[in-house]
């Protein structure tokens, strides 16, 4: 089986999370959510620190993945 770090999970996981009412914000329905997601920034301020989660948790991945050739 093989195991993720532990960060890289983490990250990821936040970065779909932070997706979810960006992508709702975008599509013109945030205000159903809360009233600031009303405004298409919003949304966009969301969808921006996804990526930035999702990249943050490839980091560790890539490491690791570095590691994991360097030993064979």
């Amino acid at each position: 089986m093989r195991r993720y770090p532990y960060s890289f999970i983490a990250l990821s996981s936040l970065g779909v999370l932070c997706a979810i009412p960006g992508a709702i914000s975008l599509a013109g329905f945030g205000a159903s959510i809360h009233p600031v997601l009303d405004d298409p920034m919003a949304g966009l301020a969301f969808i921006v620190s996804a990526i930035a989660l999702i990249g943050s948790g490839a980091f560790p991945l890539v490491i690791e993945k570095l590691k994991e050739g360097e030993g064979a």
